[in-house]
């Protein structure tokens, strides 16, 4: 069989539409098409391939359990999903942890588990979430709804009720929605699809303060900031603020479907036997992967390491921008990078990673007018600076129209 972006458009829905070129084989940040092209890889699968593609340690852990045991119903426990939940609890602040296969799925583990928690404690009245506009939390229903982006969520009929949206960076908005009423805050603790926005201390500080004074948990949504991302294991530790419940996925599995919801013993007893559950949450397939990820992030060295290389896309970034003067500002924190375009360029984000792609480089965007970049959390100095040298290009082809 032919296999041709062609084959695309006749066998699948029409909810993507993916670049004319195909990817058949990645080997850390490079990646070769088809046709044997090879490119540099800055988008890392939506900040998924942490360790970039086909690392020897993700590769010998899934061989090594491929050969054991796939997959068992949660009639029963298995030893990669618990040695997994140990690591993490004694790494974050989490006392237990549940397994799901995505972000989405994680989030919506969080947040039916802060309406039964608020349900038990403080009856029926206590349902309100507050999210914020422009946060991004998953596709499923409700999780589409909390997040505060109306073109997705609209379009499909009633939505789920009692949730509020106040706005990012502003905690005037969240004091005017919040009352002994809310049982959640969900926040990204840098937002991703956003525009890739980081929270002031202040306001982090004061949502937190305002959750305590009404006894309404905060959810850490760490699907795209989590597992070394910002050059810390998450991105609460360099807040200064702990969450109560906080979500994890993508770079979790380092492209293997996994996601997990942490969160405090006493939080979690509200999840009683029966009340929410996943076939394939805490596979062994997944767990034995992801702990072979957490193991290699969980570091200091490599964590700094984040930090460093985000210095040099940073340095280089404002090379390229001082030269053609397309951004208004390079924002992020650690290997989670927006580049926001000015309003020379406002709403064009997708003709620079048109451009990129052309050029051989695999990059995002966050919206209209943010370019993004969520490269491997590993990528060897000389492939950043190949990968911005093609970014140039694309930028220069940008700019001559």
């Amino acid at each position: 069989m032919q296999v041709t972006r062609e084959l695309f458009d006749e066998v699948m829905a029409p909810n993507y539409n993916p670049a004319a070129m195909i990817p058949v084989k990645g080997q850390g940040s490079r990646v070769w098409d088809q046709n044997g092209d090879e490119y540099v890889d800055f988008a890392g699968g939506i900040a998924v391939n942490s360790l970039g593609h086909c690392h020897p340690a993700l590769v010998a852990a899934l061989k090594e359990q491929s050969e054991k045991l796939w997959h068992l119903s949660n009639v029963f426990t298995n030893e990669p999903a618990l040695r997994l939940a140990k690591k993490i609890t004694d790494a974050t602040f989490a006392e237990r942890v549940y397994f799901a296969n995505s972000g989405a799925e994680a989030n919506e583990a969080a947040l039916k588990l802060a309406r039964r928690w608020a349900l038990d404690h403080y009856g029926e009245e206590k349902s309100q979430i507050i999210a914020f506009k422009q946060g991004f939390h998953g596709r499923t229903f409700f999780t589409v709804t909390v997040g505060g982006q109306a073109a997705y969520s609209d379009g499909f009929g009633p939505k789920p009720g009692n949730v509020d949206h106040a706005i990012y960076n502003d905690l005037e908005s969240v004091k005017a929605l919040i009352s002994d009423n809310t049982c959640a805050v969900m926040m990204e603790p840098l937002q991703g699809e956003g525009g890739i926005i980081s929270p002031t201390k202040e306001f982090v500080q004061g949502v937190k303060a305002l959750c305590e004074q009404h006894n309404a948990l905060l959810i850490f949504d760490e699907v795209q900031s989590g597992v070394g991302r910002t050059g810390e294991l998450y991105a609460y530790m360099g807040l200064g603020v702990t969450p109560d419940i906080l979500s994890t996925a993508k770079a979790l599995g380092g492209g293997f479907p996994i996601g997990a919801m942490l969160t405090r013993a006493d939080i979690a007893a509200s999840l009683k036997v029966g009340t929410h559950g996943s076939t394939y949450g805490g596979n062994p397939l997944a767990c034995a992967v992801a702990e072979t990820v957490f193991d290699i992030v969980n570091d200091r060295a490599l964590l700094d390491g984040v930090k460093q290389k985000a210095e040099l896309f940073r340095a280089e970034l404002n090379a390229i921008n001082e030269k053609y003067n397309v951004f208004s500002e390079i924002r992020g924190e650690g290997l989670l990078i927006g580049c926001a375009l000015n309003e020379k360029y406002e709403g064009r984000s997708r003709d620079f990673l048109n451009a990129s792609t052309d050029m051989k480089l695999m990059s995002l965007v966050a919206g209209a007018n943010v370019v993004r970049f969520a490269p491997s959390l590993i990528i060897p100095e000389e492939d950043i600076k190949e990968g911005m040298a093609r970014f140039e290009k694309a930028v220069a082809k940008v700019v001559q129209g």
